[in-house]
């Protein structure tokens, strides 16, 4: 499972923009250094938790390993304006190989130039990405045509579940389509005044993880059209997704009352976090969220299964959103052969990739170390291996200003849930609008 600051990064790369436009590294500048020459790397990278820190150094031992001319000089828990500062002046201390957890500014990278466009260096090796990672991974990590990154293990969302709860409430199974989890999380909340007893679900997006993006991303959104103008005002799919959310908010008390409820609750990373109390009886999470539910040894069966589906795609249930862990090499390096070799290894190397997996307890991010017996989890963490298999996963597109259009679209979600705004086809329209002036302005 991730550490607090490796989800603080994903959220804060939703609501800011942290990467300039301008790079004085240029993508396709390349280098002429010999990987067979003992060289030294510099790699950053953003895990800070000890566990994490230490899988990291392993996965960087077996590369040395097996390339003992390459040396790897470590420098952990490093955040995306560090790195793009340090990418933007280069030097011998700059980086030459970064990781960041926040895939919504991939677009960024990409753009601006700091990051080397990875695809001619794929074609070379005779790698296909489009074999080698799961689709929706292979989505997030290019931008316009240019892959200036790797996906480096992935966060899957699914729906866990209290199966005494679901016991007690006489369903039998996990709900497949929305209709079914509307039923169930009536079935499951339990009234007590003002307040609850037990919810069936927290529908708020102030709740844990029930964010836009999260949500659409089971109705298969298409965000923009070819020509880069946002869809959220002519999609269905958008549409459909506030419609979902707004109903489940009114259904299940109210929006104040669900407020005033989820002010008394747990936080999102300690022990008594409100799935793990009982006090919401399903939850919306990622596979870390599996470790963590564990370790709060909760008083009932914990159940896990894919995020419901649209009812009238039923027959794509098994998807998810999907988020992860990028890695590129620096623009400015001199050492981009090399580098690649590092990339390489890190996130193409079954072994390797399988290994990182079983230490950090995120998904693996290529076909192969999905389906590795070498894989070691709990039968209930097949979930996310599936849906991040899935072709139908989905995850959020790459845009020139990182994922400030996620921002917007989560701001106007604020506003729509709470009341304030009423009329939602002019609320798309209107912040469809501002997305298109915003990503204009970052061009």
């Amino acid at each position: 499972m991730p550490g607090i600051s490796r989800k603080v990064a994903l959220a804060a790369a939703a609501s800011v923009a942290l990467l300039a436009t301008a790079c004085t590294g240029q993508s396709g500048s390349g280098a002429s250094d010999d990987p067979s020459e003992d060289t030294t790397l510099n790699f950053w990278h953003a895990w800070s938790a000890p566990a994490e820190v230490k899988a990291v150094k392993s996965l960087v031992a077996g590369f040395e390993k097996a390339h003992p001319t390459i040396h790897v000089n470590v420098v952990g828990n490093m955040t995306d304006d560090k790195m793009n500062q340090a990418l933007r002046t280069g030097g011998d201390k700059a980086p030459d190989v970064i990781s960041s957890f926040t895939t919504n500014n991939v677009g960024k990278f990409c753009s601006s130039g700091a990051l080397v466009d990875l695809n001619p260096l794929f074609e070379k090796s005779g790698i296909d990405p489009a074999k080698t990672f799961p689709k929706a991974m292979s989505e997030y990590t290019e931008f316009e045509g240019n892959r200036c990154s790797v996906p480096l293990l992935g966060d899957a969302y699914g729906l866990y579940y209290n199966k005494t709860a679901f016991e007690k409430a006489g369903i039998t199974t996990p709900p497949k389509t929305w209709s079914e989890f509307e039923a169930d999380a009536k079935k499951l909340t339990i009234s007590d005044g003002d307040s609850y007893k037990q919810l069936g679900f927290m529908p708020n997006y102030h709740g844990w993880e029930t964010t836009t993006e999260h949500y659409l991303g089971q109705f298969s959104p298409t965000y923009f059209d070819s020509s880069g103008k946002s869809t959220i005002a002519t999609d269905p799919a958008v549409e459909a997704g506030f419609t979902l959310q707004k109903k489940l908010v009114d259904e299940l008390g109210g929006y104040q009352r669900l407020e005033k409820y989820r002010s008394t609750l747990g936080d999102e990373w300690g022990p008594k976090h409100p799935f793990h109390t009982g006090q919401v009886a399903m939850q919306l999470d990622g596979e870390w969220r599996l470790g963590m539910a564990l370790d709060a040894k909760p008083d009932f069966e914990i159940g896990v299964a894919p995020l419901p589906v649209p009812d009238d795609q039923a027959d794509q249930y098994g998807k998810g959103y999907i988020t992860g862990t990028i890695a590129g090499i620096a623009a400015t390096s001199k050492k981009q052969n090399a580098a690649w070799e590092l990339v390489k290894y890190m996130t193409t190397d079954t072994a390797a990739v399988v290994a990182f997996s079983n230490h950090i307890h995120n998904v693996p991010s290529t076909l192969a170390a999905l389906k590795s017996p070498d894989l070691k989890y709990d039968p209930r963490f097949k979930t996310f291996l599936d849906i991040a298999a899935n072709p139908n996963s989905t995850t959020s597109p790459a845009s020139v200003n990182g994922g400030v259009y996620l921002a917007t679209i989560q701001n106007f979600g604020y506003e729509y849930e709470s009341g304030k705004a009423k009329d939602l086809k002019a609320g798309l329209a209107s912040t469809a609008k501002q997305i298109d002036t915003d990503i204009a302005q970052a061009k």
